[in-house]
Parts: structure tokens; C-alpha cells; sequence
């Protein structure tokens, strides 16, 4: 009895060991693909077009690019918050500043994907967001905190340009979601074109 059990169990031990690597291929390769369109469509978007969906059917659209050097961190932000964009990346809330103009632009996004690098983020280190025209924008992290999911002040507009960066908390919680937010402060520094950028790489 015993060993007609495992006759019929290994293989289906087997089968399912199959069924779960081609899923899990199968996520991380719409990941990949997902994350190649985005950047196809910032692409296209550097090049004058308009608002470029990355695929027919998205909802969302890249709106600038983000990027911390000292952690060698690049990701897209794309347009909106709801959950569906955030899957793809961290998404600018509707309603906030543009990135790099007078206000408060609020970014949010998964603490376990594209947000996890916000936990080694330090006051002082430097982020670089280029916008929909191809200009650079200079922050300086100037603040971190943890916070409610109901403290409005993180959304508060202000006269100068500023970069919150907002994500769940504590990063390494088991389960998703949960009422605490981890927020990122930074104020921008200086403003150019790529030229300017390049040339602060190279110095």
C-alpha cells in the first residue's frame, strides 16, 4: 500500500514542482516585459511624443525617471497610484506637483519591490528625477519618518519644489498593507538639461 502511495505521489510532487516554476517564470517574465515597454515608452516620450502608453491597454504612462546614485538605483515613475499602476512601478499621485515644479510632488510605491531601496535611503543622499522635457532635477533627502495612513501633511503643498517619497512600513512585516507609512523628504537643489547631468557625473 505504502509503496503504491509513493508511485503515484512522486510524480505528482513532480507535476506540481512544474506547475509552480512556470508560474513563477511566467510572473517574472511579464515583469521583464512590462519593465522593457516602460522604458520603450519613456523612450518614445523623450523623442516629443505625448503621454505614450506602454502598451494599448495600460491605464498609466511613465512621467519621469528617478534615480539614486549612490545606491545605483533607476526606476520610471508612472502616472497615478491605483494599485493596478503600482504593480508596474511607483506611481506620482494625482493631484500633487509635477516632479520638479513648485509644490509637493508625492511618489508612492511597494516597500518590497520598487520602494525597498527607501530603507537604506539617508538624509543627505542625492536624487535625480528627470521630468517629461528632458530636464534634470537635483534633491537632497532632508528628512525620514514613519506615519499614519491618515496624516494629511505629507500631502501638503509647499512654495518650493519638494519630493516625498511614500511607502509601506515596516518593510520587513510578513503580510502586506497595514495602516503605517514610511516617508522620504527631499528639496530640490538645482535645476538644468542632460548636458548639466552629464556633466555632474563626470566631475
Amino acid at each position: 500500500m505504502r509503496a503504491r502511495f509513493l508511485s503515484w505521489a512522486a510524480p505528482a510532487v513532480f507535476i506540481a514542482g512544474l506547475l509552480f516554476l512556470g508560474d513563477a517564470a511566467r510572473i517574472h517574465g511579464k515583469a521583464w516585459l512590462g519593465s522593457r515597454l516602460i522604458e520603450q515608452a519613456w523612450g518614445q516620450l523623450e523623442r516629443g511624443q505625448v503621454s505614450t502608453r506602454p502598451w494599448p491597454w495600460a491605464d498609466t504612462w511613465p512621467v519621469a525617471r528617478l534615480e539614486v546614485p549612490a545606491l545605483e538605483v533607476e526606476r520610471f515613475v508612472l502616472a497615478g497610484s491605483a494599485g493596478n499602476t503600482l504593480a508596474w512601478g511607483p506611481g506620482h499621485l494625482a493631484g500633487t506637483a509635477p516632479v520638479g515644479a513648485a509644490g509637493n510632488a508625492v511618489i508612492g510605491g511597494h516597500r518590497d519591490t520598487h520602494f525597498a531601496f527607501l530603507e537604506a535611503l539617508f538624509v543627505g543622499a542625492e536624487i535625480r528625477v528627470e521630468d517629461e522635457r528632458g530636464r534634470i532635477h537635483i534633491y537632497h533627502v532632508v528628512d525620514r519618518f514613519v506615519t499614519h495612513d491618515r496624516d494629511a501633511s505629507v500631502l501638503l503643498e509647499t512654495p518650493y519644489p519638494r519630493l516625498t517619497l511614500v511607502t509601506c512600513w515596516p518593510f520587513g512585516a510578513a503580510m502586506p498593507g497595514g495602516n503605517l507609512r514610511y516617508v522620504v523628504v527631499a528639496e530640490q537643489l538645482g535645476l538644468g538639461g542632460n548636458q548639466e547631468w552629464e556633466m555632474k557625473s563626470e566631475a
